[in-house]
């Protein structure tokens, strides 16, 4: 089963106790590592979490420089327990415009962590939906201009096969808290049939409990995908 989370609220977890908004983002970032931890528990095979988005950069000059002080730090921490854990990690997300320290942090997660053959974790970081898409287009663009392919091939799952997402099933599930009813720019192709789940608490707030209160609402659905016979293609169904 693979599982996005929108991890929404840290900022207004913090405004909330009168604190510093980098004070939220490092409490959300202590919560990532308890709930990965616990989708690994469930049995989850991929979890996405969107971390830094495209548009986050129009934030603050000093919460993005705490936000990369924040990411540079744990990319460095969770090295060693990430890869002990058979945590195979993915960046989904254009790394380009991130500091070098933390590109380099970034490729030696990546290269650790690849022959791992546990649960996957896709960190969405400089990601948007949107900008992935056109990425993706200028790519079967090229590709066609190359010879490599003609219009005929051109289909979703050739489509699908030029995202970061390339040879991953698509969201079962995604998970968004702090209350907000949107996808905000996330896995807009591959969410085209995932469920939704909306959380009032805020990120750093979100326990175990409510994880397994999504899983829940998600064994309850019947996942039709457009027919009228539900469909058994749903692994979350087998989620206790």
């Amino acid at each position: 089963m693979h599982v996005g989370f929108i991890l929404d609220g840290n900022g207004r977890w913090a405004a909330n106790k009168s604190l510093p908004r980098s004070i939220g983002h490092k409490r959300g970032a202590e919560n990532v590592e308890i709930i990965l931890k616990q989708c690994g528990e469930l049995g989850l095979s991929c979890v996405t979490m969107y971390a830094f988005s495209t548009e986050n950069w129009s934030r603050p000059v000093f919460e993005v420089k705490a936000l990369m002080k924040l990411f540079q730090y744990y990319l460095k921490k969770k090295l060693t327990s990430l890869y002990q854990a058979n945590i195979k990690v993915m960046i989904i997300g254009d790394i380009s415009p991130f500091p070098e320290v933390i590109r380099n942090y970034i490729k030696n997660l990546e290269e650790l962590t690849k022959n791992n053959d546990g649960m996957v974790l896709n960190l969405a970081l400089n990601y948007g939906g949107r900008a992935e898409i056109v990425r993706a287009t200028k790519k079967i663009v090229q590709a066609f201009s190359e010879g490599l392919i003609n219009t005929e091939k051109i289909d979703e799952k050739l489509f699908s096969s030029y995202l970061y997402t390339n040879g991953q099933n698509d969201p079962d599930l995604i998970i968004r808290t702090a209350g907000e009813k949107r996808l905000s720019n996330f896995l807009l192709w591959q969410s085209a049939y995932s469920e939704l789940y909306f959380v009032e608490k805020t990120w750093p707030d979100f326990t175990r409990n409510d994880l397994l209160d999504a899983l829940k609402y998600f064994k309850s659905k019947k996942r039709t995908y457009g027919s009228i016979e539900t469909s058994e293609k749903s692994v979350g169904n087998q989620v206790t």
